[in-house]
């Protein structure tokens, strides 16, 4: 697979944001001082009467997102995923999605993509927040096409969406003119004897990961789970009748993230084993983005190794 172009997510969201800007009038966005880190600085500059600097206040952030959604607006409300549900969870909970308003909340530099910034800066129970809220859509991108559309979608639809976006400039995986709908995931790559699930730009190494097992001739279905919350429930359902074992891959504790809620609805519609690559009940550190995705196996050669012991115990059954 070549992975020939470079870009992260967090510019996805930026050039479809300014995009909106263009066409829709009754946008508007708030940002907690990390414009130019989030990628939100187009909109802001193109738009200035339509966009609102808060500072480092993000619960206030999420109020006047509230407010300014309260008439009629569609509010995109931005900073790190850190402070972006991190900090500001119970206004998100008890004044966005409490009144279902439409805010869609835009978590940066999610996961180990702010390797640098160590623990305090690397989301990784942001999904299990976000998706055990009522009302409230999430969404977690593998690359700048699929980031792109989830932005317009989330456009689309009313009520409150978590966004999740990376800081690295990751591959490009998935095709411009690509299908992209809220509640459908998307096969990256066809295969007969594993399934790897994932979301976000671990995904390429996922596909690196297929490159790596056709060495050893073992065939890996490779799926990007986008949509966290719906789920793509007939996808799913069908993986889990074409594979005893699936893989899943996310930047997020094992606890509560993508896997979780795949074993959720598994349990009671059609169980399989599930194994879940992440981290394992434990923070983050500082390094750089590759190092700590090989600390937790989440590099190709992670990923590879993790499907071969899988299929290693499937043939010892």
């Amino acid at each position: 697979m070549p992975l020939m172009e470079f870009k992260s997510t967090r510019e996805g969201y930026g050039d479809a944001l300014d995009e909106l800007g263009q066409s829709h009038a009754n946008i508007a966005l708030v940002c907690a001082d990390l414009t130019k880190s989030t990628e939100s600085h187009k909109f802001a500059q193109h738009f200035p009467e339509k966009f609102i600097q808060i500072g480092v206040a993000e619960q206030n952030m999420a109020g006047i997102a509230a407010g300014l959604a309260s008439t009629g607006m569609t509010v995109f409300m931005t900073s790190y995923a850190a402070f972006n549900p991190g900090r500001n969870f119970d206004f998100i909970r008890t004044q966005i999605c409490y009144s279902n308003l439409n805010v869609k909340i835009i978590g940066s530099h999610a996961g180990f993509s702010d390797g640098g910034d160590g623990a305090t800066h690397q989301m990784l129970e942001d999904v299990g927040l976000m998706r055990s809220l009522p009302n409230m859509t999430v969404l977690s991108p593998c690359d700048y096409w699929e980031a792109k559309k989830a932005i317009y979608a989330a456009c689309k639809i009313k009520g409150p969406v978590y966004i999740r976006l990376y800081r690295e400039s990751t591959a490009v995986i998935t095709k411009k003119a690509g299908p992209f709908e809220i509640g459908k995931w998307q096969t990256l790559a066809e295969g007969n004897d594993v399934c790897i699930i994932g979301h976000g730009p671990v995904c390429a190494e996922a596909l690196l990961a297929k490159e790596k097992l056709q060495e050893k001739s073992v065939s890996a279905q490779v799926v990007s789970a986008c949509s966290i919350k719906p789920l793509d429930t007939d996808c799913l359902l069908a993986l889990a009748n074409s594979y005893t074992k699936l893989l899943v891959v996310e930047e997020h504790q094992k606890a509560c993230g993508l896997g979780s809620a795949i074993c959720e609805y598994l349990a009671d519609k059609h169980p399989v084993k599930v194994t879940i690559l992440g981290a394992n009940d434990v923070f983050g550190q500082s390094g750089k983005y590759h190092e700590l995705l090989a600390k937790h196996k989440l590099d190709a050669k992670g990923i590879c190794a993790s499907v071969l012991e899988l299929l290693e115990e499937k043939n010892s059954t």
